[in-house]
């Protein structure tokens, strides 16, 4: 990719960002972590997904470590390990009671979690990848990215999510082989 092309994906994906730091949350209260991820970084965490697909046995993660490999940057979204469940007692989590709620890591991320935070999870990946429409960018959200990311450490949270981008000919997020 051009030069100008891959700084004009890397200010996009920045853009990308600042929609999911702005998204409506739970009783105004943020939790959303945020970091983007390029380069030699970006070819780690497509090495880490491999890795992981390969030890889990879980189908999927290299495909995926492959395009990876192939965007340009990596959007990760993140519920905050400091996340407080929203307060409000409704049960969705499954408990009666927000007090009851102790999230333990399972195997991949923390649960149970915080159904409203998690909302706010899901709303910030939202405003993120329609800002990456507006642009044009090729994006994928996925969960193997968030998985692998948090597996190696590329960043904490209970639960992770990534949004790879890119810019071809066609959506190389969609149109996969494997």
């Amino acid at each position: 990719m051009e030069k100008f092309m891959e700084a004009s994906v890397i200010n996009a994906v920045e853009l990308m960002a600042i929609s999911a730091k702005t998204a409506p949350k739970a009783r105004g209260q943020d939790f959303v972590g945020i970091k983007i991820v390029t380069g030699q970084e970006l070819e780690r965490l497509a090495d880490a997904m491999t890795e992981y697909g390969q030890q889990s046995g879980k189908k999927g993660f290299d495909r995926d470590g492959d395009s990876v490999r192939n965007s340009t940057a990596v959007l990760l979204l993140s519920l905050e390990e400091a996340a407080a469940p929203a307060g409000l007692n409704c049960g969705a989590c499954g408990k009666e009671r927000c007090a009851d709620l102790e999230p333990r890591e399972m195997a991949e991320f923390e649960g149970p979690l915080c159904a409203w935070r998690l909302l706010d999870l899901g709303v910030a990946l939202g405003s993120a990848v329609k800002t990456a429409s507006l642009f044009n960018l090729d994006n994928r959200i996925m969960y193997r990215i968030g998985a692998a990311a948090k597996k190696g450490g590329l960043m904490q949270g209970q639960i992770i999510v990534g949004v790879p981008v890119a810019v071809t000919g066609k959506n190389i997020f969609f149109d996969r082989q494997k």
